[in-house]
């Protein structure tokens, strides 16, 4: 078929990943979890984030059919295309992506690790405008900063490299589509599948490679430190883009009435009475629920929840909790942190703490170390010194993005 002006991106994800096989986990380095998401979703992701991409075509293994439905679930961008089966090497998988565009027949086409999840549009647009520009193949890459040694079998030194004009390698490699899939099947007629990389077979047929722009962060996840860098990496991006840290207080007071039993920190806590309310009177998640509310600059939870409304007769507060929280997640935010503060003679707070730090923890979705719970009393002084009722102090802290 005559080439359109389409470019394509082949994202070779067939690998097995040896080098980041534990006795624990042998899965594909491609399909472990990154920072709540898989490699291959984030290099997805990534590569369609490229408006000068129309097309990304997936090679993966044979056995990876529902890893690969399981990673690419929530991406529902048209440009991506169903997956192809690869081959025994990385060669031959390319290969098996570039026949598969046959009917394509894209004009460039790009040819992208899925263990390189950093990929940034700048570096797609270099690659590409150099091709346009009549580049016949174009390789990103960084010029190596480190001093080279070359060694002998025992690690002993034998030389210093010079390490002027040399470059580590990158992806995607930017081709010609016609160009790389023609050096494909020479390779394939003269049974050569061993090329690790496609520019490579480019060199092998006697034409040139140019050199555009590489990036730093686009590093290949290739061993298990590269998984907790990548970690990290992703760790520091997401708090960097929830820089809008905002505290909010909030403060709820509850009556005693007759009962066996106090509901307080989302738990039942036996005592000789009990907590007067429209709804379980929860005094602690009724503070926590207000602090979230205000730190979203957000009403208070007689806003959301009137006491007027019937349907929260007795409602249990843990659901008034989730709301907020859930407010926060709408907003693209996260809980930081959650301060708890009861104020009450009886019951005893502390034989109970844990208990409710790690209910606060569960309703809120959060590791128990950013809830806190503390309690005292008024020096039996005012009505929770008189053992009349139960006050409570919260404050919530959270990240949000930056809002234009």
């Amino acid at each position: 078929m005559q080439s359109t002006e389409k470019i394509a991106c082949i994202i070779v994800a067939a690998g097995r990943g040896s080098r980041m096989s534990t006795q624990n986990d042998s899965s594909p380095k491609q399909y472990r979890d990154l920072g709540g998401k898989t490699v291959l979703q984030r290099t997805l992701e990534a590569i369609l984030s490229s408006p000068q991409v129309d097309l990304v075509l997936p090679v993966i293994h044979a056995e990876d059919g529902d890893a690969y439905q399981n990673a690419a679930s929530t991406i529902t961008d048209p440009r991506l295309i169903a997956p192809v089966t690869g081959g025994a090497t990385r060669q031959i998988s390319v290969a098996c992506g570039l026949k598969a565009l046959e009917e394509q027949a894209p004009r460039y086409v790009l040819i992208h690790d899925a263990a390189r999840p950093f990929i940034t549009p700048a570096v797609i647009e270099d690659a590409v405008s150099a091709l346009q520009n009549g580049a016949e193949a174009a390789l990103p890459a960084v010029p190596v900063a480190d001093t080279l040694k070359r060694a002998d079998a025992n690690q002993h030194v034998q030389e210093t490299v010079d390490r002027t004009h040399l470059w580590a390698a990158q992806t995607p490699q930017a081709f010609p589509y016609s160009l790389i899939w023609e050096a494909h099947q020479e390779a394939i007629s003269q049974e050569i599948d061993s090329f690790t990389d496609d520019t490579a077979l480019i060199e092998w047929q006697g034409k040139s490679v140019t050199i555009t722009a590489g990036d730093p962060q686009n590093i290949k996840l290739t061993t298990l430190k590269d998984m907790t860098n990548a970690q990290e990496q992703i760790a520091m991006k997401n708090l960097a883009d929830l820089g809008d840290i905002r505290v909010g207080t909030g403060y709820d007071v509850h009556a005693f009435e007759d009962g066996d039993a106090v509901i307080l920190g989302g738990i039942s806590i036996p005592h000789t009475q009990k907590l007067k309310g429209h709804s379980d009177a929860d005094v602690g998640l009724h503070a926590l629920t207000d602090a979230i509310f205000g730190a979203l600059a957000d009403g208070d939870i007689g806003s959301h929840f009137p006491p007027s409304d019937m349907q929260w007769k007795g409602a249990a507060s843990d659901q008034f909790l989730k709301y907020a929280v859930d407010r926060v997640h709408k907003r693209g935010g996260m809980i930081a942190h959650l301060d708890l503060t009861l104020i009450c003679e009886a019951p005893k707070i502390g034989p109970h703490r844990e208990e409710m730090r790690k209910q606060i923890a569960q309703i809120c979705d959060l590791p128990i170390g950013r809830v806190a719970v503390k309690a005292t009393t008024s020096e039996k002084l005012g009505f929770t010194g008189r053992k009349e009722g139960i006050a409570a102090q919260a404050c919530a802290t959270i990240r949000l993005p930056f809002e234009d």
